[in-house]
């Protein structure tokens, strides 16, 4: 009975995830400040449940990764390197065209989705890539590669764009005091914490009960939580910008816009780039997630700590995780239909 519970939720994935967009929205409305009460469990531009909705979404699925084979992954170096040029080189200046093309009116909206692209998706990726059958090696490899990278170079990506390309474009430059350590802790939480409690779980469970246990008892328990810990993030997100989502239609389409556009680009092109290597399709999938997806709790507690809660950049980076869940969620579907190609 437990499993076609688990096989009826996995199958209808999709509708669940719509259906709780639809409740946050509707919470939202219906719940005149439930927003500043959901947000009173802040510390500074972290919130605490949907910090730890992200979490435990991420636990399970890097629970299953068996980190003795992340280096084997990597010997395909072709692929690698041509993950980290269109993760690095390609996403931040499509998002960058994209957001002088589209809201050259709109200077807030357009500094937010340049500070969006400027770094991969390091939380969420992981469970698209779950969902969708990537190889989960790969996934914590490059997610680990991209978290080091942001933690690197983000401040002096934000510095190029804003202040050099900017003005090469028509626009005012802006600048940024971004500090390494804001950087780094951010990656700490969504991805330092997520990790170790991975680490050592799967270590403990191994070493005293066995890697048999841990596949066959373990993994089945903890794995439902990623969809329920995603269902609760989704319907937080969503009961947070219920009232904003209702009131501010026009501003949402704006920035959605040019996101779907770039989710899309960048996936079908890293789709495309992988397979003509000759990539398997585990690992096609998990490049192109990594690509598509976006660091968008850095970018916010970013555009927050250096423009403030109420700015036009905070918005187009709040907006960003609504448009990416059913973006993305659409595209884990496309992924699965395009695994019949690999097998012919």
């Amino acid at each position: 009975m437990k499993n076609k519970r688990l096989n009826f939720v996995d199958r209808y994935l999709t509708l669940w995830i719509f259906l709780a967009m639809g409740l946050g929205v509707g919470i939202g409305n219906l719940f005149d400040g439930i927003d500043q009460w959901i947000n009173q469990f802040s510390v500074g531009t972290t919130n605490i449940p949907l910090a730890i909705g992200l979490i435990i979404m991420m636990i399970p699925p890097l629970v299953k990764v068996d980190f003795k084979k992340i280096p084997i992954v990597f010997k395909n170096k072709k692929l690698l390197f041509s993950s980290l040029l269109i993760t690095w080189v390609v996403g931040p200046f499509l998002m960058f065209v994209l957001a002088t093309t589209f809201l050259n009116n709109d200077p807030e909206y357009l500094t937010g989705l340049i500070i969006i692209g400027l770094a991969p998706c390091i939380a969420m990726v992981i469970v698209w890539n779950e969902l969708a059958g990537g190889n989960r090696e790969l996934a914590a490899g490059l997610v680990g590669v991209n978290s080091l990278l942001q933690v690197f170079f983000f401040s002096a990506y934000a510095y190029f764009y804003l202040e050099i390309m900017l003005p090469l474009f028509g626009f005012d430059s802006i600048q940024i005091d971004l500090g390494f350590w804001e950087v780094a802790k951010t990656v700490g939480i969504y991805l330092g914490l997520p990790f170790g409690v991975a680490v050592i779980l799967r270590y403990w469970v191994t070493s005293t009960k066995g890697e048999a246990y841990l596949n066959t008892k373990v993994i089945p328990r903890i794995s439902p939580y990623t969809l329920y810990a995603l269902l609760f993030t989704i319907v937080v997100m969503f009961s947070l910008k219920g009232q904003l989502i209702a009131a501010l239609p026009l501003d949402v389409m704006k920035v959605a816009l040019p996101l779907v556009i770039f989710f899309l680009i960048m996936f079908f092109f890293m789709f495309l780039v992988a397979k003509l290597l000759g990539s398997s399709y585990s690992e096609t999938a998990t490049v192109a997630f990594t690509a598509a997806g976006n660091n968008f709790e850095l970018a916010i507690a970013v555009s927050i700590g250096v423009f403030g809660l109420n700015s036009g950049q905070a918005f187009a980076g709040v907006i960003g995780p609504l448009v990416e869940v059913p973006a993305l969620i659409l595209l884990v579907k496309a992924s699965l239909y395009l695994k019949n190609y690999f097998q012919k």
